[in-house]
């Protein structure tokens, strides 16, 4: 009796085990940024290592650095990687200058695990007409390099959405012209979106009305009731923004990734160490849920990997790393 108890025991086993396999899981993961623009920083190959170390498995760069691409080669690191909105011109115009671009700086890169181009980063003014044309040169040149797995995409801000609470959102009148074609033709291609979400930047242009709670992820409560959608954070409410702008511009099955959030540590308004690691540590904890109208996991990318003593701007942009340049933690953090 004992030996058969054990043996239907482990049958049930084999069966729950078969049949939790058989349940897709949702894929999430968490990346950081890593830009370069100061003067002393580690080298590429460092940098990587650093990545590993902390379990870091996706990376962002905003163009196509030859030191990043050797170091990354192997590792499985997945990666975005920019085309400078300075390219953007030369590529919607010139089918063969995107072809080039593909040639020399991914399909000469064959260990490196890319994920999608960003087609542009927050592109502005005039330039915006050529997103579009620029993706779709840059898609057929990764389709003829034998790559059509790694998709083009654009990198875009929470500006060119409009809208409250998150169910009302849709492209801003500024921007629906072109934002819903690049939202169609990523349906069409089955990309994502790119999205640079920062409840920071919300939080401090609007400080009368959102509590600082809600933009670090540490409301006890719901703050914003939609519908059926409740929202304890600001980050959910401005990615749903995005959601419910896509499935108005005729979108809907476009999934976003959120390409950059962060919280700076120095030089502003509520830029404290204390406050950046809360942001970010409750971000990474958080990916795994998804948000109210879209549960499960998702992707994100924190910005940034180093403090950059060089950028330009408002003081704060100088301190959104989570490590100082010495490799040293800007405060603690677990992935």
């Amino acid at each position: 009796m004992a030996n058969s108890k054990k043996q239907g025991v482990g049958s049930m086993l084999a069966v729950a085990l078969l049949l939790a396999a058989a349940i897709p899981t949702v894929v999430h993961s968490i990346g950081v940024c890593y830009g370069v623009i100061g003067n002393n920083l580690p080298s590429a190959s460092d940098v990587v290592q650093l990545y590993q170390s902390n379990g870091i498995d996706s990376m962002r760069i905003y163009f196509a650095d030859t030191n990043a691409l050797q170091a990354l080669s192997g590792t499985n690191i997945g990666l975005i990687m920019d085309i400078g909105n300075d390219n953007l011109a030369a590529f919607a115009s010139d089918p063969g200058a995107a072809a080039a671009w593909v040639q020399n700086n991914v399909k000469a890169f064959p260990g490196v695990n890319f994920r999608y181009i960003a087609v542009g980063n927050e592109v502005a003014g005039g330039d915006t007409q050529n997103i579009l044309p620029a993706m779709r040169n840059i898609d057929s040149a990764l389709s003829a390099a034998g790559l059509g797995n790694i998709k083009a995409s654009t990198a875009v801000q929470s500006g060119v959405t409009a809208g409250f609470p998150p169910s009302q959102g849709t492209f801003s009148s500024d921007a629906s012209s072109y934002m819903t074609p690049i939202a169609q033709y990523l349906d069409s291609t089955g990309a994502p979106l790119l999205a640079n979400v920062y409840p920071y930047f919300s939080y401090i242009g609007n400080q009368a009305q959102i509590d600082i709670n809600y933009a670090l992820f540490t409301s006890s409560g719901t703050v914003v009731q939609d519908g059926g959608n409740a929202y304890q954070n600001l980050f959910d409410a401005l990615v749903d923004t995005f959601y419910s702008a896509l499935e108005k511009a005729g979108a809907g099955n476009v999934k976003i990734v959120v390409s950059e959030s962060g919280w700076p540590s120095a030089g502003g308004d509520a830029a404290t160490a204390d406050n950046a690691r809360i942001y970010n540590q409750n971000l990474i904890n958080h990916v795994g849920q998804g948000t109210p109208k879209r549960p499960g996991g998702m992707e994100a990318y924190i910005f940034a990997m180093f403090n950059e003593n060089q950028k330009g701007g408002a003081e704060t942009e100088r301190h959104f790393g989570l490590f100082n340049p010495d490799k040293s933690p800007a405060y603690q953090i677990h992935f």
